[in-house]
Order: structure tokens, then C-alpha cells, then sequence
């Protein structure tokens, strides 16, 4: 009885440990690595460049298709290219036990997002503690991320006091300023600094968005890396669409460091964020690579550490891509108001819509 319960435990094991499928093709294995290198760096820096030098700019409709595109491109990532394969690894059959007992590729995702927002609820009261400091104000502001209720409504000894010129003169932005992304990228002479118009909250919003971004998606190109250098047959069709989903995802994320305003201190950060995006995947294929006789992405730790890090990314790029992404530009931005906002608003959609499905596409192949 006892042997038996070896037999099938070694059995178990064997099943959740086999071999990586890489057969050879070094040659081809290795340009991936500066490929996609390249194929990053094109996506991620030139949003960045083009923001900072006039002699690349874009046009302000290429800069802002990229926007959006890039948008779409992270929410499908996401949901496609995170949320499916963690569920794939975690649900692995060989695994058993509590993993074939419940779906934890969703729910490691749905405590990563609520894990965010509780952090950003307590950077929120972070960062009106260190305004009010440095202001001296004691009655402080309110902060525009989550929306004070007198950023909506007036109050009422206020619609006693004014007339109704009054009204029309001082009528208050009911949309929250955090929500106001900058939605034109800076001129040379402002790099480094702040726009003078820029809230301190709305700029540390969009830090916190852009680092939570980042986060998210380097997390993802690491596994990335080390699937592609042990891949079998299917290697060629992966090293291609790869070298596409790494430029777009680098266009989405390129798109949102240029388009914070960086103080001066922090003048080196978004190149600093665009490099570590650029080489973490060219730095785990050469992992993979030197790894790749021992490396097995079949195996029980593999699977696991996996889906766990898959399903953590997944939720972080839930909320970045539809709370910080989404919501924030479409509902809340000013860059949609006046007469042609909504014919714009609606051309930003479809780009999104776009952006989405191309990745979604890809992930038929990766």
C-alpha cells in the first residue's frame, strides 16, 4: 500500500516536472535578445523623446493615437496575456490540492487590486498631510483624486451669497483635478519641471499611476523572457509576436511617462523607468538561455511562482488600465470638453478599442 503511494507521488511529480521544449537554434535564441531590445526601446523611448526634443516630435494626432493605443493595449494585456496563462498555471491539473480546489489566478488578482487601492487610499492621506505642510495651510485642500463633495456640489450658503453674474464668473470645475492628465506633451524649455498650472496632488497621482503601471508590467516581461529561451517548436511564432507586444506595451507605457511632468529632482526617473522596462526582458531571455538545460517551465515551482507573479500583475494592470487609464481620461479629463469633445472622445475610444484587440489578437500565438 505504502509503494503505491510512492509510485504515485513520483508519478505526480514526473507529470508536474518535465522537460523545457528547447531544442537548439542558439543562434536565433540569442538575436531575440537584442531584437526585443530593440523592439522595447522603439516603443518605450520614443513617446519619451518625442516629448523632450523638437527635432522628433510627433504630431500631436500621432502622440495622441499613441495615447489611447497604448491604453488598449495594457487593458488587454491584462485580461489576455496575464489573467489566462495565470489561470492556465495555477489550475494545472498536476498540481492539486487547494489549486484544484479553487480558482487562485482570480483571486490572487481580485486581492492585488484591492490591495492598490487600499495603497493609494493611503498615499492619498499621505500626500495631503505633506501638502498642507509645505503650504501652512491648516484648513489644507481637497484632494482631487477621489473627489471631495464640494469639488460637485456648492454649498448652500455659497448659492445664497453670489448672484447670479456672480455664478457664471466663479462657476467651479466640478471634475476632480487629479483626473486632469496633461494631455499635451511638454515643450524643451520645460523639461524637468512642472507645468505652473500642475497641482502638487495631480502631479503626485500621476507618479504613483506610472509607477504602479511600471510595476505591473515588468513583472509580466520577466516570465515573458524565460518562456521565449526555452521554447520548441513554437519559438519562431512567439519571437515575433513578442517582438510586437513588447513595442506596444512599451508604447502604452512610454506614452504615460512622457506625458507626466517630472520636477526637477526627478528629471532622470523616466528614463531610469524606460531603461528597466527596455532590458528586462532581453535580461531574462539570457537568463533563460543560460538556464536552459535546467530550466523547466513545467514543474510544480514554476507553475506556481508563475501564476502567482501572472495573476499579482494582472491585478495591478486591472486597475492602472481602467481606473487610472480609463475612467480618469474619458470620464474626468479635461482634454474631452468643448464643442468637439465628445467626436473626440469618441475617436480616442476606438483607438483604445484598437489598441485592445490587437493585443487581444496576439494572444492566440503568446
Amino acid at each position: 500500500m505504502d509503494e503505491s503511494i510512492v509510485q504515485q507521488f513520483l508519478l505526480k511529480r514526473e507529470t508536474c516536472e518535465p522537460d523545457n521544449d528547447y531544442d537548439g537554434r542558439m543562434g536565433v535564441r540569442i538575436s531575440a535578445v537584442f531584437v526585443i531590445l530593440a523592439s522595447s526601446a522603439i516603443g518605450t523611448f520614443l513617446p519619451l523623446l518625442s516629448s523632450r526634443y523638437s527635432f522628433i516630435r510627433m504630431p500631436s494626432w500621432v502622440f495622441f493615437i499613441a495615447k489611447y493605443f497604448g491604453s488598449g493595449v495594457i487593458v488587454a494585456t491584462a485580461f489576455i496575456h496575464l489573467l489566462e496563462p495565470a489561470s492556465d498555471s495555477l489550475g494545472d491539473e498536476c498540481l492539486g490540492g487547494t489549486f484544484a480546489e479553487y480558482p487562485w489566478a482570480f483571486g490572487i488578482a481580485l486581492m492585488t487590486l484591492f490591495a492598490l487601492f487600499f495603497f493609494e487610499i493611503c498615499a492619498f492621506q499621505w500626500v495631503e498631510r505633506k501638502i498642507e505642510t509645505e503650504s501652512g495651510d491648516a484648513q489644507g485642500h481637497s484632494h482631487s483624486h477621489f473627489g471631495n463633495a464640494d469639488l460637485y456640489t456648492k454649498k448652500l450658503e455659497d448659492e445664497e451669497e453670489e448672484t447670479d453674474s456672480n455664478k457664471e464668473v466663479k462657476k467651479e470645475n466640478p471634475y476632480p483635478k487629479h483626473f486632469q492628465h496633461a494631455h499635451e506633451h511638454q515643450d524643451p524649455e520645460l523639461i524637468g519641471t512642472p507645468l505652473e498650472d500642475q497641482d502638487k496632488e495631480s502631479y503626485y497621482g500621476q507618479l504613483l499611476s506610472v509607477f504602479v503601471l511600471e510595476f505591473g508590467v515588468i513583472f509580466h516581461s520577466v516570465f515573458v523572457g524565460l518562456s521565449l529561451s526555452v521554447s520548441g517548436d513554437e519559438f519562431i511564432s512567439l519571437y515575433i509576436v513578442l517582438v510586437f507586444h513588447q513595442m506596444f506595451e512599451g508604447l502604452g507605457l512610454g506614452t504615460r511617462i512622457a506625458l507626466t511632468n517630472w520636477s526637477k529632482s526627478k528629471r532622470y526617473t523616466p528614463w531610469a523607468l524606460a531603461l528597466a522596462y527596455t532590458f528586462t526582458t532581453p535580461i531574462a531571455i539570457a537568463i533563460g538561455l543560460g538556464v536552459r538545460t535546467t530550466y523547466a517551465p513545467g514543474s510544480r515551482r514554476a507553475l506556481i511562482t508563475n501564476g502567482v507573479f501572472d495573476s499579482i500583475s494582472a491585478g495591478i494592470l486591472f486597475y492602472a488600465g481602467i481606473v487610472e487609464l480609463m475612467a480618469h481620461e474619458f470620464l474626468y479629463s479635461g482634454e474631452f470638453k468643448g464643442k468637439d469633445g465628445f467626436k473626440k472622445s469618441l475617436l480616442a475610444f476606438f483607438t483604445l478599442c484598437w489598441g485592445a484587440g490587437l493585443m487581444a489578437l496576439l494572444g492566440k500565438w503568446a
